[in-house]
């Protein structure tokens, strides 16, 4: 008879046996039962683990090489449904909406009415054993990040996903007194993740508390014209005394002067709104209270929340005692020490079509006076395209006053220094050779650099282009992250380090070597990430703008539904458009390079 056979009419004999006559015995000091329904379920187990259908084919191994093992005892079912830990796990795993995943996307087992004496309970029972098994497993692996690829999303969102061995899932949950805690361990423990979650569960009850407004006495700024330089309107009293900005004596406090339009723009930027030192519908909202990003609620405000926090599993669970993460729609870097933050200030990130990247790394190296190494990128797509044939319709020669002008130098093979006027660029391939700006007061990278290194040719660093900062939305650079008072940064990174001193920073900065990379002893992680949503120490909600467009791709990514058409990418800018856009700058007066150089 066929081993499937075989087994079938085992388990029958178990049923018949165990079920209708337990007291049987073949003889006096015969077996109570030849084969317990324990041993039915195993058996049955072991037929239907390799019809389990899983996400992951490393999981249905896992699932299978656990139950191969003869001897090995039932998880969560005994002869009367589930056990005990069989109901706790249903339960942890039934309240999965709550940590900002979906039960329902786990096959949970209804042993509602179980009756031991029907003829398909071995079969039922070995049923919930498998799925609550390997609901254990997805439920681990989603708690860890495992519900998407990030990288399908978009190139830019590159987390090191660290997602749990299913093996090592099944047979520890195995083995622990309180299965339920155990899987909620995969969960992250970060507090910001946790108030998240109590924020989505707030909204979704209807609980949420209202935004609390932040201005002063009742002034209320009511709908109307945009107010700006040189507008008489009866609403400009009201915004002088909402900015204590009284008209000068004499004058007419209800005409909008450059005095109130300084003012106006040291609200904007206070506020986070785009400082254009005007008065319209975003800033009315934030004299009024509200914030430069409109506020979202019901469904719009749940799916921000779960996008945020399903960032939070791309982390690790123990992010380091000493780390700096780079918040990208926020414009901030902040260093923490023992889950506090001891330094905060503004950076620049990349524009849309040059993006930040999401990821994380180890810091290694501070450079101070550093060379600037041009990427290939920026040589074929920025630079090549302004090497241009000079000297006349008949010359050989090529016209690379770009590269002086930017005090570019290009080295060979050989590690020395070339003359590009005696490179013939029709024949060459400009990534070939490398191009650096060394240091000095026009160099992109200022002062000092801090690396990480990484895949994306990303790192952290200085600017030349301070004017930037005191904008509110700061997207300006080719990926990189331009830090506001980098000296003071690099003070509190490697003060903490190797005990260096501000003034010895300044000193490395301002008098030091030339490219002078000072190691970091022990290494610091560094975390570039993306939270749109951040719950402040008021427990009010900041929300950021989606500057890349990652919230919808993840909304539609987590709900099963094609990624939107017409988000930010990382669209290389082509050959022309960089020409046309040189000249379109030039028409204005400005340098048709310079936007070029904004590493």
């Amino acid at each position: 008879m066929a081993r499937a056979g075989i087994r079938s009419a085992v388990l029958g004999i178990a049923f018949t046996v165990s079920a209708a006559v337990p007291g049987y015995a073949a003889e006096p000091d015969g077996p109570a039962e030849l084969v317990t329904r324990s041993e039915a379920v195993r058996i049955s187990v072991q037929d239907q683990v390799g019809a389990v259908s899983m996400k992951d084919v490393a999981e249905q191994v896992a699932l299978a090489e656990y139950y191969s093992i003869p001897d090995r005892k039932l998880l969560w079912v005994g002869e009367n449904g589930l056990n005990a830990k069989g109901k706790a796990v249903v339960e942890e795993i039934s309240k999965a909406d709550d940590y900002g995943l979906r039960a329902s996307d786990y096959k949970l087992p209804d042993l509602s009415g179980f009756d031991a004496s029907a003829p398909d309970a071995v079969a039922k029972l070995a049923d919930a054993e498998l799925k609550i098994s390997a609901a254990a497993i997805e439920y681990a692996r989603d708690a860890r990040g495992g519900r998407i690829k990030p990288q399908s999303l978009s190139k830019n969102l590159d987390p090191n996903l660290y997602l749990p061995d299913p093996a090592e899932v099944i047979g520890f949950i195995a083995i622990r007194t309180d299965p339920a805690a155990y899987l909620r361990s995969f969960q992250p423990t970060h507090p910001q993740f946790e108030a998240l979650r109590k924020a989505l569960i707030a909204e979704r009850s209807g609980t949420a508390a209202k935004p609390v407004a932040d201005k002063p006495e009742d002034v209320e700024i009511p709908s109307g014209p945009t107010l700006k330089l040189g507008v008489e309107h009866g609403q400009v009293a009201l915004l002088r005394k909402r900015l204590d900005a009284p008209a000068k004596d004499g004058a007419n406090e209800y005409v909008f002067d450059a005095g109130l339009r300084d003012a106006v723009v040291a609200f904007q930027r206070t506020q986070g709104g785009k400082p254009d030192g005007m008065v319209g519908s975003g800033t009315r909202r934030m004299l009024n209270g509200g914030s430069s990003t409109p506020e979202v609620s019901g469904q719009k405000k749940i799916d921000l929340l779960l996008v945020n926090m399903e960032r939070y599993r791309w982390l690790p669970q123990n992010l380091g005692s000493f780390y700096v993460n780079v918040n990208i729609p926020e414009f901030k870097v902040r260093v923490f020490e023992d889950a506090e933050p001891i330094h905060e200030t503004r950076v620049i990130v990349g524009k849309t079509h040059t993006q930040t990247p999401v990821f994380n790394d180890e810091m290694e190296e501070i450079v101070f006076r550093p060379n600037w190494y041009v990427p290939n990128s920026i040589k074929t797509n920025e630079i090549a395209p302004y090497l241009r044939r000079g000297g006349g319709f008949f010359s050989s020669g090529w016209d690379t006053s770009v590269l002086r002008r930017q005090g570019l130098r290009i080295r060979g093979a050989n590690g020395r220094d070339i003359d590009p006027d005696r490179i013939d660029w029709s024949r060459n391939d400009i990534r070939r050779y490398e191009l650096y700006q060394p240091p000095g007061p026009s160099n992109v990278l200022g002062l000092v650099k801090f690396l990480f290194p990484n895949t994306h040719d990303v790192y952290l660093h200085d600017t030349t282009q301070k004017n930037l900062f005191a904008n509110a939305e700061r997207a300006y650079s080719h990926g990189c992250v331009r830090v506001q008072n980098p000296d003071k940064l690099a003070t509190v990174l490697l003060g903490h380090d190797q005990d260096w001193t501000h003034a010895r920073v300044s000193a490395a900065m301002y008098n030091g070597a030339d490219s002078n990379g000072i190691r970091v002893k022990n290494r610091i992680p560094v975390y570039l990430s993306y939270f749109t949503a951040v719950v402040g120490d008021d427990g009010q909600l900041k929300q950021y703008k989606d500057l890349y467009g990652h919230d919808r791709r993840m909304v539609a990514a987590l709900n099963g539904r094609p990624i939107p058409a017409g988000l930010p990418d990382n669209a290389v800018v082509s050959a022309g458009q960089s020409e046309r856009r040189g000249v379109r700058r030039s028409r204005r007066g400005d340098n048709p390079f310079a936007a070029i150089f904004d590493f």
